[in-house]
C-alpha cells in the first residue's frame, strides 16, 4: 500500500487527550432481540464491572432489533434506574444494522460491542479498549481461537467456527483470528468513515468491516478471551452460515473488481510527530520485488498454458504474441492491485494501454529471440523454443518492473505530512440500494478531552412513549405506563429477509 497521504485519507493515530469534558469515552453497544430473560442480569452486571474498574466516563446503551417481547421496557427501566444506561431501539432486524445505526450516532470517541449472553470475561474490556484510547491500533476484537484463550463450547460449534475463520482466510486471505467474537471495539474516527462501506446488516456484518479495514492496512488488537457458550443461544447456525458464505463472495468479488474506496482508510506514514515531516518516503522496494516476483511466475506459467494452447492451432509466432498480450493484460492488473497497491478503478485504462507498451517491448524481445532460433535450426523443438521463450522473458521480467516502477505505477513524490488529528463528523451511512459504496464527507472538529469519572452527565436523546402493560414491570402491577427512549430511524434502512 502506498504511503503518501490524500485528502481522503485518515488522520494519525493519537492519544486521546486526558482532562474533563462532558462526553463518555467509551459506549458499549449491547444488541438485544426477545431477551427480557437475560437483559437486566447482563446490563447490571456489565455497569458494575465498568464503575469498578474502568478509569474514565462509560456508557452501556441497549440497542433493540424490534423485539416482540417486554425487551424494550425492560430496557426502559435499566435506563431509568442507571444514570449510564441509555436505550434506543430499531423497528427492523439485524444486529449490524442496530450496530451501525447507533456507532454512527454516538458522540464517544471509543465504541464497543458484546453479546447480551456475556459469554466473553469482562476482565477483557479494558484490554480490548486500551490500544484504541491510546491511539495505538484503530480496531480491537476479541479472540477465542488465540493460544492462550480459554473456551468452553461444544464440537459442533466449535468445527463451524474455526471452518468458517479458515474460509476466510483462504478465500480473503483475511489474518485475523476470530471474525464472530461478539466482542469488539473501534475508534469513532475510524467508524464514521468505514462503516458507510460496510453492507451486511446481519451477521457478517462483523466479518465485512474487519476484512474490509485489514484491505486498507488499519491495525486491528487481538485480545484473547475466556469464553463460555450459551447454551440458549437463539443464533441459527445453518442459516447465519449460508449468509456469511454469501457475503465472502459478496465482498470477495468487491474486492476483486476494485469497486471499494479503500484508499479513504489508508493512515500517514508514522505517527510519531518526528516522521510527519518526512519526505520522499520509499515505497517498499524489497516488498514490490517480492510481489512482483510472484506475479511474474505465475503469469509465465499462465504464459506458457497458452502458448502451449495455441500452438496447436498456430505458428510459433502468432502463438506467442496472442499468448503474451492475454497474459500481459492480466499481469498489470495484477501488480497494479498487489504489487504497487493501486486500487480502484481510477487509472486502470491508462494503466493497462502502459502496460500494453511494456508488452510491446517484451514481445519484441521474446520474438527477436525465436526468430534467431529459426534462423539457427530448421525444425526447433518444442522443448527448445520453451527454454529460448524462458530466457527471453526474463530478460523482459527485468525490464517490466523497472518501466512499472518509473513509469505506469511512479511514486509520488508529495511531502507525506499528517493532517491533524480530528474525528469524523457522524454521516448518514449511504443507502444500500443505491450506492452502498458512496463516500462520507469529512469535517474538522477536535475530540473532546478524556472525562474522568464521576462527571458523567447524560447526553439528550429524542424520546417517544410506548404503552406497556403489567408483563414488563416483572412485579405482577397492571396498568402501568413505561418510556422507551428511541432514536430515529432511517426509513429507507428495511430488510424483510434480515431474519435471525
Amino acid at each position: 500500500m502506498r504511503t503518501d497521504s490524500s485528502p481522503g485519507t485518515l488522520p494519525a493515530r493519537e492519544h486521546l487527550p486526558a482532562g474533563d469534558a462532558g462526553t463518555p469515552v467509551l459506549d458499549v453497544v449491547v444488541p438485544v432481540y426477545n431477551e427480557e430473560k437475560d437483559l437486566q442480569p447482563c446490563v447490571r452486571r456489565l455497569h458494575e464491572h465498568l464503575t469498578r474498574t474502568f478509569p474514565y466516563a462509560f456508557r452501556i446503551t441497549i440497542a433493540d432489533n424490534a423485539s416482540t417481547d417486554t425487551t424494550p421496557l425492560v430496557a426502559a427501566r435499566l435506563e431509568a434506574e442507571i444514570p449510564e444506561v441509555a436505550s434506543f431501539r430499531l423497528e427492523q432486524k439485524g444486529r449490524g444494522r442496530a450496530l451501525r445505526t447507533v456507532w454512527s450516532a454516538s458522540e464517544a470517541p471509543v465504541l464497543a460491542y458484546m453479546d447480551v449472553d456475556l459469554s466473553t470475561d469482562l476482565n477483557a474490556l479494558l484490554p480490548l479498549v486500551a490500544p484504541l484510547i491510546s491511539g495505538h491500533s484503530d480496531l480491537a476484537i476479541g479472540s477465542r481461537l488465540a493460544r492462550t484463550s480459554r473456551v468452553v463450547r461444544g464440537p459442533k460449534r466449535e468445527f463451524v467456527s474455526r471452518a468458517y475463520n479458515l474460509i476466510l482466510r483462504g478465500s480473503l486471505q483475511a489474518r485475523f483470528s476470530d471474525a464472530q467474537c461478539g466482542f469488539k471495539a473501534i475508534r469513532r474516527d475510524v467508524a464514521q468513515v468505514l462503516l458507510p462501506l460496510v453492507e451486511d446488516t446481519g451477521w457478517f456484518f462483523d466479518t465485512e468491516m474487519l476484512v474490509l479495514a485489514e484491505r486498507a492496512g488499519l491495525r486491528i488488537h487481538e485480545v484473547p478471551v475466556d469464553w463460555v457458550d450459551d447454551p440458549d443461544s437463539t443464533v441459527h447456525i445453518v442459516r447465519t452460515a449460508t449468509d456469511d458464505l454469501k457475503g465472502v463472495w459478496r465482498v470477495g468479488k468487491a474486492l476483486t473488481t476494485g469497486s471499494l474506496p479503500l484508499d479513504r482508510l489508508t493512515r500517514p506514514f508514522g505517527d510519531d510527530p518526528r516522521d510527519r515531516e518526512l519526505t520522499d518516503v520509499p515505497g517498499g522496494l524489497a516488498r514490490q520485488l517480492v510481489g512482483f516476483c510472484v506475479v511474474g511466475v505465475l503469469s509465465t506459467l499462465f504464459y506458457l498454458l497458452l502458448y502451449s494452447a495455441f500452438r496447436q492451432f498456430c505458428g510459433p509466432q502468432l502463438a506467442n504474441a496472442l499468448a503474451l498480450l492475454v497474459s500481459a493484460v492480466a499481469n498489470t492488473a495484477a501488480n497494479r492491485r498487489l504489487t504497487f497497491g493501486v486500487r480502484g478503478r481510477g487509472g486502470a485504462v491508462r494503466h493497462q494501454a502502459q502496460g500494453l507498451v511494456v508488452f510491446g517491448i517484451g514481445l519484441a524481445l521474446t520474438s527477436g529471440s525465436l526468430a534467431a532460433l529459426n534462423a539457427a535450426t530448421d525444425s526447433p523443438a518444442h522443448s527448445t523454443e520453451l527454454a529460448v521463450l524462458i530466457a527471453a522473458n526474463l530478460a523482459a521480467t527485468v525490464l517490466r518492473f523497472l518501466l512499472f516502477r518509473a513509469w505506469v505505477f511512479p511514486e509520488r513524490r508529495e511531502s507525506v505530512t499528517c493532517p491533524p488529528a480530528v474525528p469524523h463528523t457522524p454521516a448518514a451511512p449511504a443507502d444500500r440500494t443505491t450506492a452502498p459504496y458512496a463516500p462520507a464527507h469529512r469535517t474538522t472538529a477536535p475530540y473532546a478531552p478524556l472525562p474522568q469519572r464521576p462527571v458523567v452527565p447524560r447526553q439528550p436523546y429524542q424520546t417517544t412513549q410506548v404503552r406497556a402493560g403489567a408483563a414488563a414491570d416483572g412485579n405482577g402491577s397492571g396498568g402501568t405506563d413505561a418510556t422507551t427512549r428511541s432514536w430515529p430511524v432511517r426509513p429507507h434502512d428495511t430488510d424483510p429477509g434480515d431474519a435471525r
